[in-house]
């Protein structure tokens, strides 16, 4: 996937994601089922999560390389790469 289309997918997903915050604050707002509202929270949090997967593959497999042929110090962009995933996952 080249830059423009690895935006635009990126772009779209988080208008999604977008949407559904939007329709988790009309459900409060309408007072609708606590348990319909939890689901939907849980949604876009996933929706999020697999954004933020995305961008870490993609960091993982050309930022990382990128920055290790110009620097040729592997070990430092793997503990960088290490130091993203913990920070992400927290």
């Amino acid at each position: 996937m080249n830059k423009t289309e690895y935006k635009k997918t990126l772009l779209n997903r988080v208008k999604r994601i977008e949407g559904q915050v939007k329709g988790i604050e009309r459900m409060i707002e309408e007072e609708e089922f606590c348990g319909d509202i939890l689901m939907q929270i849980s949604a876009a949090r996933s929706a999020l999560n697999k954004v933020g997967g995305i961008i870490l593959e993609n960091y993982a497999k050309k930022c990382i390389v990128q920055k290790q042929n110009l620097l040729d110090q592997s070990d430092d962009a793997l503990d960088e790469l290490i130091d993203i995933i913990l920070k992400y996952t927290k």
